[in-house]
């Protein structure tokens, strides 16, 4: 699945995804008030973890968020019935993704130090299994997001993302 990031011109950003099924949906986001793009945030937390069942591992089983819209393609027939399905099985793991992605997202925006102790909070908070995170996997994904955000304010083009195939919700 191919992501593209791109500035819109009130300040937000705009995500444009191509899907492996071929159908290409919109995806604005609301986070003005942030120098860290919170989409672009998932993106690089999401895959720097391996977490497939966040919005865009759920994105790339057919999960369509009410705020999305297609803009190219014709999607399945079941379209609608399957992006239930997916976003209702993965709920829980939207949840995880959603904390540890906040975590990770403030302490890119506050340029802080990559913050293990709240990383394993957010987790243990949502899941009682053990925490699956090594101190290096939280680094690379603060490392991962602040070259992506470094990027994404140095320039006018879209930022272009590619999200593996692997890392597709259940």
């Amino acid at each position: 699945m191919d992501l593209v990031f791109e500035h819109d011109p009130r300040g937000e950003t705009f995500t444009r995804i191509t899907r492996e099924d071929g159908v290409v949906l919109g995806l604005p986001s609301y986070s003005r008030k942030f120098r860290v793009p919170h989409d672009l945030a998932h993106a690089a937390v999401e895959r720097s973890l391996g977490l497939p069942g966040g919005i865009f591992g759920c994105i790339a089983a057919g999960g369509v968020f009410d705020n999305m819209s297609v803009l190219q393609g014709k999607p399945r027939h079941d379209a609608r019935e399957r992006s239930r399905r997916v976003l209702k099985a993965a709920s829980g793991s939207i949840a995880v993704a959603e904390s540890l992605v906040g975590v990770l997202h403030h302490a890119v925006e506050h340029r802080r130090r990559p913050p293990f102790a709240a990383a394993r909070e957010a987790w243990g908070v949502i899941r009682a299994e053990p925490y699956p995170f090594g101190d290096a996997d939280i680094r690379g994904a603060v490392e991962l997001l602040a070259e992506l955000v470094d990027v994404w304010s140095r320039q006018a083009e879209p930022l272009e993302f590619r999200w593996p195939s692997r890392l597709r919700a259940g």
